[in-house]
């Protein structure tokens, strides 16, 4: 944990094994971490900065992402090619939804109604119903997609795929790539969108 007024490092709070991903609830009261060896999800409290619950879902759980509402964590398991619904209230794995060759990362719209999967294997991005947990599109991307974020209006998800050094940027009004940007860093990963 990390002060950012003095840029020092004010905890360390022990999870699972090889740390992934991490997510905060919208309120801030609890931090998600994925533990790729141990195929679990720790529940860190923000209050006491410990570890309140650990949650075992698929393996070699990677990104995951919580919905805007805060009640659920959607957790990918990249060797599982799958994703794992949690329940914030429980702490509980409440669903499971295939998807394509090992998913990485996920974003989730701004109303909470859909959540994009970027998976490495088959090079598409799933898009996911919170409402059902069922795959309502399959849209492909570049090469080896790595990362997904979601513009703040919910019009677009930007994708970064790392073997073909490009941007997909997909509506989602109608989940079609709209536009591809060239000439980003070479293999990107991550991408943020700024508020």
């Amino acid at each position: 944990m990390i002060n950012t007024v003095t840029q020092t490092t004010v905890a360390t709070i022990p999870v699972g094994t090889n740390p992934w991903g991490v997510a905060v609830t919208p309120n801030g009261a609890f931090a998600y971490v994925t533990n790729q060896a141990t195929n679990d999800v720790s529940v860190i409290d923000t209050a006491s900065n410990s570890v309140v619950a650990t949650i075992p879902v698929g393996s070699n759980p990677v990104g995951l992402a919580i919905t805007p509402n805060g009640a659920f964590a959607y957790v990918a398991n990249y060797l599982s090619s799958s994703l794992s619904v949690i329940s914030t209230a429980t702490n509980t794995v409440v669903g499971t939804v295939s998807t394509p060759t090992y998913p990485i990362a996920i974003a989730i719209t701004p109303d909470g109604a859909s959540a994009y999967v970027a998976t490495n294997g088959d090079n598409i991005v799933s898009v996911i119903s919170t409402a059902s947990n069922t795959a309502t599109a399959s849209v492909p991307v570049g090469s080896i997609p790595r990362g997904v974020a979601i513009t703040p209006d919910g019009a677009f998800a930007y994708v970064s795929n790392r073997m073909s050094d490009d941007i997909s940027v997909i509506s989602t009004a109608t989940n079609t790539v709209v536009a591809t940007i060239s000439g980003v860093a070479l293999l990107p990963e991550g991408i943020a969108i700024k508020p």
